[in-house]
């Protein structure tokens, strides 16, 4: 953790934080000198979905960075109190309207460098009725070979698209996680 002067305990208040190992643990932690409160930092969770509706998957035009202007799949980050599938299921609908039920897990990706952890489902889009919402600038259904592989926002998309591409050619199940 950096700039540790611009920091505070969020349980005291004060602004005396040092990096040490406490005792008992086996990483370096950000730890308050007035309490000794421990300061975890933990991965972010990303829930998200490959929708499919008959042949084709939703995909957004990002509206906001990182990525803007990109396409990607309806995700974001877990919220408080919610379980990952309710998460992907608001994930679409903030993102493209779109009414979803979710299928089953479809993969599991750890994003080291930016310390995020995503939670991917298959889900099928209940009706064709999607429009932007506030974080995208338009939404599509694409067939497999309209899919814009160029202009996908991130390499995790790519994943889920194969993954999802090749779930359908199999009748096994897999639960996919990053490529080697």
């Amino acid at each position: 953790m950096d700039n540790l002067d611009k920091l505070f305990c969020v349980q005291c208040g004060s602004q005396s934080l040092i990096l040490k190992k406490p005792d008992g643990d086996t990483h370096v932690r950000t730890v308050c000198q007035n309490c000794n409160h421990i300061i975890y930092q933990n991965p972010k969770i990303v829930t998200g979905s490959v929708c499919s509706y008959k042949d084709k998957i939703l995909l957004c035009k990002r509206a906001i960075d990182p990525q803007k202007g990109l396409w990607t799949l309806p995700a974001g980050y877990l919220e408080v109190n919610e379980s990952i599938e309710e998460g992907a299921v608001r994930e679409a609908y903030e993102e493209a309207f779109a009414k979803i039920q979710i299928v089953r897990l479809l993969a599991t990706y750890s994003l080291k460098h930016i310390s995020q952890i995503q939670v991917i489902y298959e889900a099928k889009l209940l009706n064709e009725d999607i429009k932007a919402g506030i974080e995208s600038l338009e939404v599509g259904l694409f067939g497999w070979d309209e899919i814009p592989w160029e202009q996908l926002a991130f390499e995790s998309v790519r994943w889920a698209l194969r993954n999802f591409k090749e779930r359908q050619n199999s009748n096994t199940f897999v639960v996919f996680n990053n490529p080697n």
